[in-house]
């Protein structure tokens, strides 16, 4: 590759880097305070469980149930990856040999 070429691509992925950034501090910068929560159907209230809230421009935020206050926040691009991701069994969890946990626990 040469000099110029390398140049280039480093300023696009500084770019991208900027754009990134500034996406993530918009996200985090919405008042998420009146959103509605969801939550896998047949949960119930009491249960351990995953709760999401859809955003504006197609973002989620995501958060435990044990841990209301901790809230993560994804832009549309990033949900989509992760929930394809999913759907292709890339997060399936493989069974542990022994001990009936799950591996890398």
């Amino acid at each position: 590759m040469t000099e110029a070429r390398n140049s280039e691509v480093a300023t696009q992925a500084e770019d991208i880097k900027a754009r990134k950034e500034r996406e993530r501090d918009e996200l985090y910068a919405l008042d998420i305070s009146g959103v509605e929560w969801h939550c896998a159907p047949g949960t119930e209230e009491h249960e351990e469980r995953v709760e999401i809230a859809y955003l504006p421009e197609g973002a989620v935020a995501m958060r435990s149930s044990l841990d209301p206050d901790t809230v993560l926040r994804y832009t549309e691009a990033e949900w989509r990856a992760f929930v394809l991701g999913a759907r292709d069994g890339e997060f399936d969890l493989e069974p542990a040999p022994e001990g009936g946990g799950v591996a890398g626990e």
